[in-house]
């Protein structure tokens, strides 16, 4: 098994209850998107052509179905392998009419890797991915150099990866890894500046609790004016890196 077919999620089931079984029965068809397959078609998604985000890691929907709401001129995917959480978010999106967001009950990876075209992305998205805190697993962590290669490839040019999470050693692990694809720019000197409000029930028990948060908001590096010459390969990179 390779490096990028190690799963980066625990597998676990959580309680359905009744109302969130019938929404995963009859939500799931309508605002559903499979993590495998053919090459996703956005325009046939979503019935439009607008900028596309990717969240990693849904959650219970809540902060998924406000970015929508606030920003309904993008499309929203939103990949969770948690049923609850996928269920609940299915119902956030029925009952606030929202439009612009489809769910994805699987693994982002494998979205990534068979559905979302290169340069694809406007944005990606990662709330509190799991920090793997034991040495043996941080094989198993989202942010290691092929998988940020993975995720900047759908990235478009000037698009941007956005990573939160509350765990110092993790944090630093992100932005080292980050800084050292050859195709990401941080956005920041540093940390982005921290949120003024809670925007998950997680970050809100952090912030209750007294641990800081850590966000990094990396952009792809646009396109040189030199690749727009003819013959002249496409150069991406950071500023300091082509000098």
């Amino acid at each position: 098994m390779t490096a990028t077919q190690i799963p980066t999620f625990k597998s676990h089931r959580g309680r359905l209850r009744t109302r969130r079984r019938e929404a995963l029965r009859t939500l799931l068809p309508r605002y559903g998107v499979e993590a495998s397959g053919d090459r996703l078609d956005p325009v046939a998604v979503f019935g439009r052509r607008a900028p596309l985000v990717l969240e990693i890691g849904s959650g219970m929907g809540e902060w998924t179905a406000e970015m929508a709401a606030a920003a309904p001129e993008r499309d929203y995917l939103a990949a969770e392998v948690h049923l609850p959480g996928v269920a609940n978010l299915l119902l956030l999106i029925e009952s606030r009419g929202l439009r612009n967001v489809r769910v994805v009950p699987g693994d982002a990876l494998t979205l990534l890797r068979e559905r979302l075209a290169p340069d694809s992305l406007a944005a990606i998205e990662v709330f509190y991915p799991d920090p793997w805190p034991k040495q043996r697993h941080h094989k198993r962590r989202l942010f290691q150099p092929a998988h940020v290669a993975l995720l900047r490839s759908r990235l478009a040019p000037g698009g941007t990866l956005r990573a939160v999470t509350d765990v110092e050693e993790y944090a630093k692990v992100i932005r080292r890894t980050l800084s050292e694809d050859p195709e990401l720019v941080n956005a920041y000197p540093g940390w982005a500046p921290a949120p003024q409000t809670a925007r998950t029930k997680y970050e809100r028990r952090a912030l209750q609790e007294g641990r800081a948060i850590y966000e990094l908001l990396f952009r792809r590096a646009p396109l040189t004016r030199a690749a727009h010459a003819p013959g002249i390969r496409p150069v991406y990179g950071r500023p300091d890196a082509r000098r």
